[in-house]
Order: structure tokens, then sequence, then C-alpha cells
């Protein structure tokens, strides 16, 4: 089993008012050191390995469902999953 831990985030050209909220309120909490926010998608997908290279599997997902790669950017690891 592979887990692949994804980091899904807008493109930097794209506004994020979601961010900006979040700094105004980390502000607001006396954080002034904070200099920008961008809020993103964390996701551990577990994933049983098949005949199909899994950086295909990944990417596939990436782009057809997890990430809208018009406004976002996406990168992942893949790692051996640790079964207890």
């Amino acid at each position: 089993m592979m887990k692949v831990k994804i980091h899904v985030t807008l493109r930097e050209s794209v506004l994020d008012p979601q961010g900006t909220a979040v700094k105004s309120s980390l502000h607001a909490l006396n954080y002034h050191e904070v200099q920008d926010v961008r809020i993103g998608k964390y996701l551990e997908v577990l994933i049983e390995p098949t005949e199909r290279p899994i950086d295909d599997v990944v990417k596939e997902m990436c782009e057809k469902l997890l990430a809208n790669t018009v406004i976002e950017d996406y990168e992942y690891e893949v790692e051996e999953a640790v079964t207890t």
C-alpha cells in the first residue's frame, strides 16, 4: 500500500480572499509579523499499487478531481504506507 501526500494551492496570480480574511484576523489578534496567508488543501490518499505507474494515477486524480488546474497547482509525494 502506498500513501500519497497531496498539497493543492492557489496559483500566485489568483486572489485568495480566504487567506486575506485569515491574515486580517491574525493581525486583529496582534500577530502583526504575519505578512501573507494563502489557503490550500492537504490530502492523504492510500493507493493499492497496480500495473499502472502510481505517478500516472495521482496526476490523473489531481487533474480530474482534486485540483482545479486553471487556478490551482498541486504537488505530491509518495511513500510506503505503514501498516499496523
